[in-house]
């Protein structure tokens, strides 16, 4: 579902306007020096552990989220997951959980025969620890895109010009239309991937590039492609003068302090990097057997390790940094590394032409599939193929590092992205719901492949001046998983939908004539209203369900109320009312 408000946010919020092809901004910092100078006002504190609570997370979800994910270092169900990870969450500036689970090296090979690892003695395999390194994959992409981003606030670089303007032998093959933007959205046509280890020198490799044809016009279909930040690192190596190794460091890592984070990491790093694959044809395109310091991907390896869609190794710190950095909108402590309407843009769908490939520059959004229930229109994140996934959520501040190492010892063993579902299930669950009145609220809970109810007793609304109000509360997976308004005047033998309003404190009333509610509200508190229908013992319920793949947040529900003229036929506050309440599924959720 696409951010209705994204537009706007686009064209008037962040002060962006479209010259000639390009993207302007006013009062850009012209030079790498201005981009690093300290912020306005001293700076922000630095990223600190500390407790769930001092992070205004609940502790319960944290512990859960461990032992979530521990139960992946098992088949899964025929193989484990992974071998192991390293997982961090947190909100704020505090890193409220940062635990390492499982190895980081395991296996030496792989035994296509039995389809089991070979494992390296017990005094040779090598536990993970908080600071293990991780080769992330296309995670590595969001580094490239930051760079990207920097060379647009900068002026070397316009947004909606032609790459060929940049490079002239890319616009070969029909893609001389294919422009920045559409690299950073994956737009640009580009078919996902192609053999380039098999060209046997760097030049031939990018003359590939150059060379492919495109396999949708730009701008018509979203098609995810390593080809996309391959491109884009060819531009940013050529406007700057520098590889992408160097800009990597100077841009990013080295004003952040990202010390374990980098290309081609040295020898002596090695005990501390997590293994991956026994990489062997035929599920490899390399025979390089086990790959253990060196990035994975086969196309970055062929590149020398300096890739613009793979090859970064970093740690969870590191990327708690880089996730700090951009909630606070490009800053850290005293050094920025973008403006704030640069992070905004981001973090801003591009792709609405697309409904469920939302993306902003180089960030994906509200992808369920991978972000769970921290999914919203501006959550943000990527994934990468070795098992890695960084989430930043700016409506709630948090943000979730998980590293795991799930090609080890062969990419085959891992299918879908339970793991990294779970753990961001378990941090938005950790984010508490304030109840809009009293201490308490119904909470439908956040099961999959379920049903909730929440029903009040008979009433009689014969006279048809009834009204139903309450505070409402909700975010569900969009239309996959629906909260339903409904009353049944025979007993709960037949039910029908009521329809109901909604408005938003502070905003505008939202008709709802289904009588149900679903996708994302803001995650704020709504009053709703809702006209009964006349019966002499109705019975109103709300009904939650969710469908067997994702969940949302789930609902709240509080202060339910009936009234008749000046009658009340039911209060949630009064003691003896509120005992007369069915839940099945829901719960009551405490302040």
């Amino acid at each position: 579902m696409a951010d209705a408000r994204g537009m706007s946010r686009r064209q008037v919020g962040l002060g962006a306007l479209a010259l000639g092809g390009g993207l302007a901004f006013a009062s850009l910092p012209a030079d790498p020096a201005a981009a690093a100078a300290p912020s306005l006002g001293g700076g922000r504190p630095a990223l600190r552990h500390g407790s769930a609570r001092e992070a205004g997370l609940l502790p319960g979800p944290l512990k859960q989220l461990v032992t979530d994910a521990e139960a992946f270092l098992q088949p899964s169900p025929e193989h484990p997951w992974y071998a192991g990870a390293v997982l961090l969450a947190g909100r704020g500036r505090t890193v409220a959980l940062h635990r390492p689970i499982g190895m980081a090296v395991r296996y030496q090979a792989y035994d296509e025969e039995t389809d089991t690892g070979v494992e390296f003695p017990p005094d040779q395999q090598i536990p993970m620890a908080e600071d293990t390194v991780f080769d992330l994959a296309s995670v590595s992409k969001l580094f490239t895109s930051i760079l990207a981003v920097q060379q647009i606030e900068r002026g070397r670089i316009e947004l909606e010009a032609p790459v060929a303007s940049y490079l002239p032998d890319f616009g070969r093959a029909g893609k001389q239309d294919v422009t920045i933007r559409q690299l950073l959205t994956h737009t640009s046509g580009f078919r996902a991937w192609i053999p380039l280890y098999e060209a046997p020198t760097y030049e031939e490799k990018v003359q590939r590039v150059y060379d492919e044809e495109l396999a949708s016009p730009p701008g018509t279909a979203y098609l995810y492609s390593d080809l996309n930040l391959i491109s884009l690192q060819l531009v940013l190596e050529h406007v700057t003068g520098r590889r992408l190794d160097v800009l990597l460091r100077e841009e990013i890592t080295e004003p952040l302090g990202m010390r374990r984070t980098r290309y081609n990491p040295p020898a002596s790093w090695k005990p501390k990097i997590a293994a991956t694959e026994d990489a062997r044809k035929p599920w490899s395109g390399l025979d390089r057997g086990l790959v253990w310091g060196e990035v994975h991907d086969e196309n970055a390896y062929s590149l020398g390790g300096v890739a613009g869609h793979a090859g970064v190794f970093s740690d969870a710190w590191d990327l708690a940094v880089l996730a700090r950095t951009l909630l606070d909108g490009g800053v850290c402590g005293r050094r920025r590394i973008l403006r704030p309407e640069s992070v905004e843009l981001m973090f801003t769908d591009f792709n609405t032409a697309f409904p469920g490939d939302e993306h902003g520059l180089g960030f994906e959004l509200y992808q369920h599939w991978y972000m769970g229930a921290m999914a919203t229109p501006r959550t943000a994140g990527h994934t990468g193929f070795t098992g890695t996934a960084l989430v930043l959520d700016p409506t709630t501040d948090s943000f979730l590092v998980v590293l795991g190492n799930s090609v080890h010892p062969v990419r085959g063993w891992r299918s879908g992205s339970a793991p990294r579902v779970a753990a961001a299930n378990q941090l938005a669950r950790a984010v508490p719901v304030r109840p809009a009145r009293g201490r308490t609220a119904w909470f439908s809970g956040m099961a999959s492949a379920a049903t909730a109810t929440l029903a009040l007793p008979a009433l009689d609304t014969s006279s048809g001046a009834a009204r139903l109000s309450c505070a409402l509360w909700w975010d569900t997976e969009p239309k996959a998983d629906v909260l339903v308004l409904e009353s049944s005047g025979d007993g709960g033998t037949t039910w029908k939908p009521v329809p109901f309003t909604t408005r938003r404190r502070g905003g505008s009333a939202e008709p709802h004539p289904t009588g149900t509610a679903t996708g994302w509200s803001g995650r704020v508190w709504h009053d709703l209203t809702a006209d009964l229908p006349a019966a002499p013992g109705l019975v109103v319920r709300w009904r939650y369900t969710t469908d067997r793949l994702y969940v949302g947040r789930g609902a709240y529900v509080d202060g339910l109320r009936v009234e008749s003229g000046h009658r009340r036929l039911f209060d949630e506050s009064r003691p003896a009312d509120a005992t007369r309440l069915r839940a099945e599924g829901w719960s009551r959720e405490e302040d």
